[in-house]
């Protein structure tokens, strides 16, 4: 008898390619990719002129100094997060009254200077409540002119009033670059 070689099946593999296409997209599609936010922080226009040379007197510049242990220091004073706010709406809003704040609203600037060892959390902190002191300020002021908050106010509708609540308390808030200011 003659023996007969059995001939090995094979696998059809043309498909697999095309499989193995599809998961790769499927993936693809079905995965999301988080991409870190930071803080939004509108800066200025870059310019190729240099900045006019402006000599700020003390009293419109509200200092804001955070050290390498988180304390916060407002005008060389130790303050706390939760009265600073207020010691901000206090320099925006004192239109001469107070000889050390500022003059006026539209000249009050904020100058937030950190150490380089400041948590993040806390320049977050500070931030925030710099930025409410702003909006405080805005929204007060919005709701004595036109009866309702600034924050309250349609961008599509309210232009105008949104400008000139801008114009009245624009956000002067200087950042300089961290340096090691000590604990």
């Amino acid at each position: 008898m003659a023996s007969r070689k059995r001939d090995i099946p094979e696998i059809n593999a043309g498909s697999m390619a095309d499989i193995a296409f599809l998961l790769l997209v499927f993936f693809l599609v079905t995965t999301t990719m988080d991409i870190p936010t930071g803080l939004q922080v509108a800066l200025p226009p870059i310019t190729e002129e240099p900045p006019i040379d402006s000599k700020q007197k003390k009293r419109e510049v509200l200092e804001v100094l955070v050290n390498a242990s988180d304390q916060l220091l407002v005008e060389g004073s130790i303050l706390t997060i939760d009265k600073l706010r207020q010691k901000t709406v206090d320099h925006l809003t004192n239109e001469g009254k107070d000889p050390t704040l500022s003059t006026t609203s539209t000249k009050a600037i904020v100058s937030l200077k950190n150490d380089r060892g400041t948590s993040y959390d806390m320049y977050v902190q500070v931030y925030n409540e710099l930025t409410a002191a702003y909006n405080e300020v805005r929204d007060a002021y919005s709701e004595r002119e036109y009866g309702r908050p600034y924050s309250k106010l349609d961008p599509s509708r309210d232009k105008e009033r949104i400008k000139a609540v801008k114009k009245k308390y624009p956000k002067k808030l200087s950042e300089a670059e961290p340096v090691s200011i000590g604990k």
